[in-house]
């Protein structure tokens, strides 16, 4: 059995680096933007109402957002890396380019516009199960683009979901089944995959929602997912609850990501690790292995692009 804490790495190219550490750059523009920033975002000192500093958390989102296009436009770009390739998301001969170092959310396929964990979750699912264009696949969440594309286009049993709060659980909305991945309408064994990509770092009980996933599962399928496991070695951490009226109620900084069906964005409730197989495993009983991918060919190069699959044994 493969060591859950072992990365399996698939390095084409070890020898190849992007012209500027990601990381490093992206620390960088961070601390340049602090120092430039007029404002105090501290709950704590403005003493506002809940609904208030959820808003001026989403304000601050924004207004980085919004300086840093300002920048980019206004100042020479510094930082340009661009690769010939394949792209496994259209399946085209492509070119992926990035005017960012911040590689994970800009490196992208000219054509599709995928991006590194797009390719690297759909060049997981190829090799362990390659004939996944003829099973029975749920996405939670999808975001319309990438690898949700492809699966769209070419997977006949694929059911993708949205979570509505405040519509039926089961009903089709938009195009999409409304289901909350934490308590869901499918009947046991409903699915041969399971996909979900930058989901759980958005559950507020992720527990559930890894059950319930085992539990629509068919013997022999599997749970594939992307999610950013930005604690690395260190512990996972609970970084919002939720309370009563569905509100988070964030235990550490604010923190909100984009939303394709919610332009307020997602509250981010975990920060996960490498010990996020340890949580599954007691959850489900299910083993897990991590893969991280580096193929520059495929446009696969960016921090926290690790695909986990968790395999629900076969009878």
């Amino acid at each position: 059995m493969t060591n859950p804490y072992t990365l399996i790495l698939h390095d084409n190219e070890p020898g190849c680096s992007s012209p500027r550490s990601p990381s490093n750059a992206r620390n960088i523009f961070k601390k340049d933007v602090q120092k430039a920033a007029p404002f105090s975002f501290r709950c704590a000192t403005m003493r506002l109402k809940r609904a208030d500093v959820l808003a001026i958390a989403r304000q601050k989102t924004m207004i980085s957002l919004l300086k840093r296009k300002i920048l980019q436009r206004l100042l020479p770009r510094d930082f340009y890396f661009r690769k010939q390739g394949y792209c496994p998301c259209c399946q085209r001969p492509t070119d992926f380019i990035s005017y960012d170092p911040w590689l994970r959310d800009n490196f992208l396929c000219v054509k599709c516009k995928s991006i590194p964990r797009n390719r690297a979750l759909i060049t997981v699912l190829e090799k362990h199960y390659p004939n996944w264009r003829c099973l029975d696949i749920h996405e939670s969440s999808p975001s319309g683009g990438g690898a949700s594309a492809r699966f769209r286009s070419d997977c006949r049993g694929y059911v993708p979901t949205q979570f509505y709060p405040q519509h039926p659980a089961g009903k089709m909305i938009n195009g999409y089944r409304n289901e909350n991945l934490e308590a869901q309408t499918f009947d046991d064994e409903s699915f041969d995959i399971v996909i979900t990509q930058d989901v759980f770092e958005h559950i507020y009980d992720p527990e559930s929602a890894f059950r319930e996933i085992a539990r629509t599962l068919r013997p022999g399928g599997a749970h594939v997912f992307g999610v950013p496991l930005v604690n690395k070695f260190m512990p996972s951490e609970v970084w919002a609850v939720r309370e009563n009226d569905g509100s988070p109620r964030f235990l550490h900084e604010e923190e909100f990501h984009g939303n394709p069906v919610d332009s307020q964005g997602s509250p981010v409730t975990m920060h996960w690790g490498y010990d996020i197989v340890d949580y599954i495993k007691a959850c489900t009983g299910h083993d897990s292995q991590i893969e991280y991918t580096d193929n520059l060919e495929l446009g696969i190069r960016a921090e926290f692009i690790e695909v986990v699959v968790t395999r629900k044994p076969a009878v």
